[in-house]
């Protein structure tokens, strides 16, 4: 996976190095100093990863995300964990705070190669009680009922059901708009979720087995009236 660092302070950029250089499946395009130039390398390069500091002068790592229309995974680093809640309301991989350390890393990394080797995978074909996903030349059949929720990562998805779940190169309202109205309710802007399988709702939580899924103040009106349809 080729990837950038993207951090304005010299040490941290040598630590994050480091780490980098240590995984085989990582190769390290370019160490920036600012978003800025950052977004040059975006523009010239195919960068599949960006590790991202939160903290920086001029321009921060909030606002580099927000500017990227089509970008790659981001892993965002920083040395305040209280940055952690509004960093995933961006989709981001991970989350690493400094010191950095390999074991913690390694798990995002990880986490970032799973999703891109996945990355190839699309939604072919859609019907009204299932769709395929196809993964290179291989065409799975997936049944609406058997999805439990959907994730956004990034420019990812994962479609989780109870046996299995396929990572997707898609955006959630891309996925939204293939999937039937009256079986699946967007609750979050990372969430949509098959509304026959929600078990529990709780203030601003509602719960698909025993898994937590926040409901954002935006959705919460209309994932209300969805749920007043079933009464």
């Amino acid at each position: 996976m080729n990837c950038i660092i993207v951090d304005d302070e010299e040490m941290s950029r040598a630590a994050l190095s480091h780490l980098v250089q240590q995984v085989d499946f990582l190769n390290l395009l370019k160490v920036c100093s600012g978003p800025l130039e950052a977004m040059e390398v975006l523009k010239k390069e195919k960068v599949d990863l960006v590790f991202l500091d939160i903290e920086m002068p001029d321009m921060s790592g909030m606002d580099m995300l927000r500017t990227l229309e089509d970008r790659p995974q981001v892993i965002l680093t920083t040395s305040h964990k209280e940055y952690a809640l509004d960093a995933f309301e961006y989709n981001v991989v991970d989350f690493l705070v400094k010191p950095l350390a390999l074991p913690r890393f390694l798990k995002a990394v990880n986490k970032a190669k799973e999703l891109f080797d996945n990355s190839r995978s699309e939604v072919a074909t859609a019907g009204k009680d299932y769709f395929f996903i196809k993964n290179n030349s291989v065409m799975t059949k997936v049944m609406i009922r058997d999805i439990l929720w959907i994730e956004a990562l990034g420019d990812y998805i994962t479609i989780n059901t109870a046996s299995k779940k396929y990572v997707l190169h898609l955006t959630l309202k891309a996925i939204g708009e293939r999937l039937p109205a009256d079986k699946f309710v967007r609750v979050h802007r990372s969430y949509i979720v098959t509304v026959d399988n929600i078990s529990a709702v709780e203030d601003t939580t509602i719960y698909i087995n025993e898994t937590p899924i926040p409901v954002g103040a935006l959705y919460r009106e209309n994932f209300l009236k969805k749920l007043n349809l079933l009464q």
